[in-house]
């Protein structure tokens, strides 16, 4: 509990002056964190026999969230023509299984597509979240965090003490639809208190955003217990001490990350 206690600290400790110190720091770190992530999800996917092509794999993640957050931060409308590079950069992945003797190459080419999907392109939103008013704003993005850790805080407390109803029993054992409750109702306290201070959002959307956050949230635990399950692993690293990989740190904001850009995106432009 204690190494626990110590990396939980400096863990937010890193997260929050990513997003406060200022624009340009905070896309090379969540450049850094996504690589890192997708590096980690093809190390479990090779446990399970399967050969990613890493290297083409890691080298597209980079080029995909570098060309999103070069169009965030340029008011240059031909900046969007660097999309087209992207059809050339992904063939690669193809191109380089002709190089390979493996006995399922077109696994190995729809597992490392998978990682960036699953990796690359959610840290892609949440990046563009500090953008969706147009200049950069750290506002959203701190606001997303704190969501995000009032409900996993919330869920956890609430679930070990009243929890009974399991959610997902054959995915997660522990966790409970009591702490699924318990995680919407403090992030929503949460959304309540962010609404007082940052007022880009009225206070219904701040809610609608926690709750968006609980429930994608959740289900992208969900998923990331699913996907270890099926590969028989416990933890997805132990680049963390006492909390595992990237991935289980980063598993609700995969999902979670992406639809509230939408919603945000939305209201914000209509």
């Amino acid at each position: 509990m204690r190494i626990r206690a110590i990396t939980g600290f400096f863990f937010i400790i890193v997260m929050l002056a990513s997003v406060l110190l200022n624009n340009y720091v905070f896309g090379v770190f969540y450049l850094l964190l996504s690589g890192f992530c997708l590096w980690e999800f093809y190390g479990l996917i090779k446990k399970a026999g399967i050969k990613p092509n890493i290297q083409s794999g890691l080298l597209n993640g980079i080029f995909i969230y570098a060309i999103f957050a070069l169009i965030t931060y340029s008011s240059n409308s031909d900046t969007h023509k660097l999309l087209f590079l992207l059809p050339i950069t992904l063939s690669a992945i193809f191109i380089q299984e002709l190089f390979k003797k493996t006995g399922a190459p077109f696994t190995n080419i729809a597992y490392t597509y998978l990682g960036l999907i699953f990796t690359i392109v959610p840290f892609t939103f949440f990046h563009a979240l500090a953008y969706v008013g147009g200049a950069f704003n750290f506002h959203l993005p701190l606001a997303f965090l704190l969501m995000l850790w009032a409900n996993d805080t919330g869920a956890y407390l609430v679930g070990s003490k009243f929890g009974k109803t399991k959610l997902f029993e054959r995915h997660s054992p522990k966790k409970t639809w009591e702490g699924l409750i318990g995680g919407i109702i403090i992030t929503a306290v949460t959304a309540y208190i962010i609404s007082i201070y940052y007022t880009e959002l009225g206070l219904e959307h701040w809610i609608f955003t926690g709750i968006l956050i609980s429930c994608f949230g959740t289900t992208g635990d969900l998923i990331e217990s699913m996907f270890k399950r099926s590969i028989d692993v416990k933890d997805s690293g132990g680049i963390l001490p006492g909390h595992g990989g990237l991935l289980d740190r980063f598993d609700g904001l995969l999902i979670a990350a992406p639809i509230v850009y939408a919603y945000l995106y939305f209201i914000t432009n209509a």
